[in-house]
This record gives structure tokens, C-alpha cells and sequence, in this order.
């Protein structure tokens, strides 16, 4: 029994060596940590010391548990006195809290009639922001009135930009008014709007007269943006707006009428340029430079009317300045007027009236688009019609006188010096009007006046002579006319009638020409037989034998090869070449139809004649041919 106990404390004793032997006190930090507090007492490894360890042991463990209870003694002192100190606080805080609840009950009223005043700060404070929000909508301050209406202490207040600035007030007023009412507050609405109509209206007169006083200055750079700003504000009241533009014209008209006669009289400053009345003694440099200076002033004067009338856009705008601009030129009518007649009434010549009449026709048409209407237009038209009256009167003045004395053809049939002077005038007449602005209804009328009285004195003068050369003498005279017109445009009527009138003459030449070839080729006999259907067999009849028929072809053949031989002299003296072909082919063709005629009747076989081919052997297109080379 003993023998197991042994082995099992040796078993115990072995196991727990071998647990100790196994550990690592490397990794076992309690462990280190009692080693360590063991070697500060544990210095020597001796039999003594080791029968001593476990009292060394508890002596060191009643040592720090002993300085432990003094420093927790120490602690537990300082929190007794912590303790008494809260109690002490906890005291206090509940005698103030009965003090605080006793005042608060005594001030209870006091606080709530604070409450009830803040109460009522605020609500005051939020009305009067209201009140003022509502001022600042629906009503005008000192300043916005006294822009309106002026200083009362001073009538003389000049007008700037705060008027237009209240004047948006007042209409975003009004607005605001509308809206007002849709909300249910008319009576208020009706009677803000009335304060702002008087405003309004006191303001636009107040307006009104200053513009009228000031509005001549309109380019003048400080006043530019006042002036154009009051006439947009104007036109709502059309009447003041028409009142302005009245005394603007009315301003401006005076000063034009005033530049124009300085530029007659004066000239420019310092004289230059000269006075355009210095150069009254050539017509057509006097009113080109009087028309040339309307036509630089009236745009000036369009565009300062513009300038006043800057930020209007009303619908009849355009038709109110246009009107504005013709009152202002009325003004130069006048002067112009005397000083063209002057000149259109005077005796000149018609070069010089028609050049009045060209720079008037075509400073009509610049200003005019510049000015429309008016009585500036009008007077531009009038003297322009006088001017084109005065000129061809004077053109057929100067025919007439032309042409007063009938002078005898030449002999050689061509057309006088007189009739040739006339031509010359009227090509240099038509070269002028046709570079000018109405050359159509110009070149017809210069016509008109030069042809007639011409065509007129050639007939008279051709009714003196005899019927050929009256024939020859007018045809040079057309042609000589019909030359000269087709050179120009718009002439085609006149020459249509020319032509009528040369195709009338050239038959009077081939009614001659033929009679005088028929003459001479003894043709007349048998042309009466020809005609002379009672007869029977024409080789029966003398005049008609065979041996005359071959005489009468080999005349014609002659006249084939030389054909001008037997032309009656005048028809050479013809100018136009053509009208000399159509004479002699005319003539000529009187001839091939009587040789037709004759030709059929020798080869019918009932006329008798023997061999008929031997005594015609030229049909009558081959005779065509041979004489038409």
C-alpha cells in the first residue's frame, strides 16, 4: 500500500517537473513577472534561504497589501470629502430652486405682458414693412415727384433722365393698379390710379413744353437723348406729339428758306464757295447748283426728323415724317420757283432749255426719293412741264423760222441746206435726250416737232416741180430723214410712216420709169393690141408680124446687158442706192409682164404664127435672169 502511494506521489511529482520543464517562461509574462519580483529578495540559492522563501513570500505580499490599504485609505478620505462637498451643493441648488420658483411666480405677469409685447414688435415691424413695400408699389417718393413736376420754389428746373425714370413708375404703377383690383380692392385701385394720372398727365405737359422749346436743338449732342426720349413718351398723346413736329417744322423751315438765300447771295463762309447767284448768267450751271444744294440739304433735314423721332414706332410714323419733311421744304419753293422761271421765260437757246429741263426732270426724281410729296414735289413737277413746253416751243420756233422761206431744190435734187441744218439739229437733239432720264417720251416729242414741219416743207417745196423730180427730191429728202431717225430708239412709228411714205414716191418712179422705157422700146403699140381682146389672129395685124416681135427682144436683150442705159437721169440722182434698185427692178418687172403677156399670145396657137419659138426664143423666166444680173 505504502509501495503505490510512493509511486503515485512520485507519479504527481513527475508529472508536475515535467509540466515545469515543459514550460517556456519566455512567453509566459506573470510568470517572468513573479520571477522577477522573487530575485529582489531572492538573492541566494541556499538551503536557508529556500526554508525561508515561503515566509520571505508572505511577509512581501502583508507588506503591499498593508501600503495598499494606506493609499485606498487616503482615496477614501478624498471622496468623504467630495461627498460632504456635493451634499453642500445639492443643498445650495435646492435653496436656489425655491428662490427661482418663488420669483418666477411673482414675475409671471411681468413675463407674460413681455411676451404679449414682443409679440406685438414684431407684428408692428412686419406692418410697417408691409406699409413701406406698398409705398415703395403704389406711390412716388419727394424726389420722383419733384422730376415729374419740377421744384416748386423753381419753374426754370431742367429736365434729365429721372422724368422718363418716374414716368416708368408711374405706368408700372398703374399696372400694378389692375392687378389690384383683380383681387378685389377697386375703390383703393381707382384711387391710386387717378393720383397717377394726374401725375402722369402734369408731367407729359410739363414735357410738352420743354420739347416744344428745345426740340430745333435736336443735334445738338447734350440734348440728343432728352429730346428723342421726350417724343417717345409724346406719341401717346398724339395731339402734343403733333404740336412738337409742327414747331419743329416750322423752326427748321426758317432756317432752310434762311440757307438757301445765303447760298444765293452770300456763299459759304468766307465766301467760298461763291454765291450761286454769281454764275445767273449760264441757265444751266445756275440751277444745277441752286437743285444740286436742295438735293445735299433736304437728306440733312430727313435725317435730323429721323433723329427726333428716334424711339418712336407708331404705325402712321412714316407718313407723319414725310408729311413733316414736305412742311419744311415748302419753305425754298418759292425762291426756286422765280428764279427757274426766270430762265424758262428768258430767250435761250433749246439746247439750254432742254439741259433745264433734263437736271429738272432728274433732280425731281433724287429728292424724291428723299421727300415724296409735298409742295416742294409739286413745284419740281410744274416747273419741269413749263421747262419741256418752253423747249419745244422753241424747237418749233426754231423749225419754223427755219423753214419760213421755201427755198428751191437744188439741181441735183438732194435735200437744202436748210433741211440739212434741221437734220443736224435733230441728230444732236436726239443723241442728248437719249442719255436722259424720260428719253422715250423726249426723243417722240423732238421728233414730232423737227419731222412734221420738215416733211410739210419738202412737200411744198416739191409741189413746184415736176412729177419725177418732185418723186426723186422727196425720196432723198425721206431718206436723208429716215437716216437720221434710225439711228435713235422709240423711232420705229416714224419710221414705218417714213417707209409708207418712200414706197408712195418709189411707185410714182417706176410709173414714170416704166412709161419712159415702154417709150422708148416702142412697146406702146403692142400693148394696146395685147389689151385689145376684138380682134382675131394678132400676125395678122401690122405692128404685130414676126419680124417686129424679134426686134422688140433684141432691144430687150440690150437692155439686159446694159440696164442703167435707158433709166431717166433723175433716177441717178437718187441718194439711197436701194430706192434706185427698186425704181429700176420695179420698171423692169412692168416690162417681163408685158413680155409674158406676149409671149403666151405668139404661142397660142390661134393667133397664127409660124414657128413661134424662133420668134420668142426667151421665155420670160429666162429673160428675168438675163436682165436681173
Amino acid at each position: 500500500m505504502k509501495t503505490a502511494d510512493f509511486s503515485d506521489q512520485d507519479n504527481v511529482l513527475s508529472k508536475r517537473l515535467k509540466k515545469i520543464l515543459e514550460t517556456r517562461f519566455e512567453d509566459d509574462e506573470d510568470t517572468l513577472e513573479a520571477l522577477k519580483q522573487l530575485s529582489l529578495f531572492y538573492t541566494e540559492n541556499t538551503l536557508q534561504a529556500r526554508r525561508n522563501l515561503r515566509s520571505q513570500i508572505e511577509k512581501q505580499s502583508l507588506e503591499i497589501n498593508e501600503n495598499f490599504l494606506a493609499a485606498f485609505r487616503e482615496v477614501k478620505e478624498t471622496f468623504d470629502e467630495v461627498y460632504n462637498n456635493i451634499t453642500d451643493m445639492n443643498k445650495s441648488l435646492q435653496d436656489m430652486t425655491i428662490r427661482l420658483q418663488n420669483a418666477k411666480a411673482q414675475t409671471k405677469h411681468l413675463l407674460e405682458q413681455t411676451s404679449t409685447l414682443e409679440n406685438d414688435k414684431v407684428k408692428n415691424e412686419m406692418q410697417t414693412k408691409i406699409a413701406t413695400a406698398f409705398l415703395d408699389t403704389f406711390q412716388l417718393n419727394q424726389d420722383e415727384i419733384n422730376a415729374l413736376h419740377g421744384s416748386k420754389l423753381r419753374k426754370d428746373v431742367p429736365i434729365t433722365n429721372d422724368i422718363f425714370t418716374a414716368l416708368d413708375k408711374v405706368q408700372k404703377i398703374n399696372n400694378n393698379c389692375k392687378l389690384l383690383m383683380q383681387y378685389g380692392h377697386q375703390t383703393l385701385a381707382l384711387n391710386i390710379m387717378e393720383q397717377m394720372t394726374l401725375h402722369y398727365e402734369g408731367a407729359l405737359e410739363r414735357l410738352y413744353k420743354w420739347t416744344q422749346n428745345h426740340c430745333r436743338n435736336v443735334d445738338n449732342a447734350d440734348l440728343t437723348n432728352l429730346i428723342t426720349q421726350a417724343m417717345a413718351r409724346l406719341q401717346e398723346r398724339p395731339v402734343l406729339f403733333k404740336y412738337v413736329i409742327d414747331e419743329y417744322c416750322i423752326s427748321r423751315r426758317a432756317m432752310l428758306v434762311g440757307d438757301f438765300i445765303d447760298a444765293l447771295t452770300r456763299g459759304g463762309p468766307s465766301g467760298n464757295p461763291s454765291p450761286i447767284e454769281l454764275r445767273a448768267h449760264d441757265p444751266q450751271i445756275y440751277v444745277t447748283d441752286m437743285l444740286a444744294w436742295l438735293n445735299k440739304a433736304i437728306p440733312i433735314e430727313k435725317q435730323k426728323l429721323l433723329l427726333l423721332v428716334k424711339f418712336c414706332d407708331k404705325n402712321d410714323l412714316v407718313q407723319q415724317v414725310e408729311n413733316a419733311l414736305a412742311n419744311i421744304c415748302e419753305g425754298v419753293c418759292h425762291p426756286l420757283k422765280i428764279r427757274v422761271e426766270k430762265i424758262i421765260v428768258a430767250p435761250a437757246d433749246t439746247s439750254v432749255l432742254y439741259a433745264v429741263t433734263n437736271l429738272l426732270r432728274y433732280y425731281r426724281k433724287s429728292i424724291g426719293k428723299v421727300s415724296k410729296d409735298g409742295l416742294l414735289g409739286a413745284t419740281l413737277k410744274e416747273l419741269q412741264e413749263k421747262s419741256e413746253y418752253a423747249f419745244l416751243k422753241a424747237l418749233e420756233a426754231q423749225v419754223s423760222n427755219t423753214l419760213v422761206r421755201v427755198e428751191a431744190p437744188p439741181k441735183d435734187l438732194t435735200p437744202t441746206s436748210s433741211i440739212n441744218g434741221l437734220l443736224s439739229t435733230l441728230r444732236d437733239m436726239l443723241s442728248t435726250a437719249s442719255m436722259s432720264e424720260g428719253r422715250e417720251s423726249d426723243m417722240v416729242k423732238i421728233a414730232q416737232c423737227v419731222v412734221d414741219p420738215l416733211l410739210r416743207a419738202v412737200n411744198e417745196q416739191a409741189s413746184r416741180l415736176p412729177t419725177t423730180d418732185m418723186a426723186v427730191y422727196t425720196l432723198n429728202c425721206m431718206y436723208s430723214m429716215y437716216t437720221c431717225l434710225s439711228l435713235y430708239q422709240y423711232m420705229e412709228d416714224r419710221l414705218e410712216r417714213l417707209q409708207a411714205q418712200s414706197d408712195a414716191q418709189i411707185d410714182t418712179l417706176t410709173s414714170e420709169q416704166a412709161s419712159s422705157l415702154v417709150a422708148n422700146l416702142n412697146l406702146g403699140p403692142i400693148y394696146t393690141i395685147l389689151q385689145d381682146n376684138s380682134h382675131g389672129a394678132l400676125s395678122s395685124i401690122p405692128g404685130m408680124e414676126p419680124s417686129n416681135l424679134k426686134n422688140f427682144l433684141m432691144r430687150l436683150d440690150n437692155l439686159g446687158s446694159s440696164p442703167d442705159s435707158l433709166l431717166l437721169p433723175q433716177i441717178t440722182l437718187l441718194l439711197s442706192s436701194q430706192h434706185k434698185k427698186a425704181v429700176q427692178r420695179r420698171s423692169f418687172d412692168v416690162l417681163l409682164a408685158i413680155y409674158k403677156q406676149l409671149y403666151e399670145a405668139v404661142h397660142n396657137p390661134s393667133n397664127l404664127y409660124e414657128n413661134p419659138k424662133s420668134i420668142l426664143y426667151k421665155t420670160p423666166d429666162e429673160l428675168a435672169k438675163h436682165v436681173s444680173k
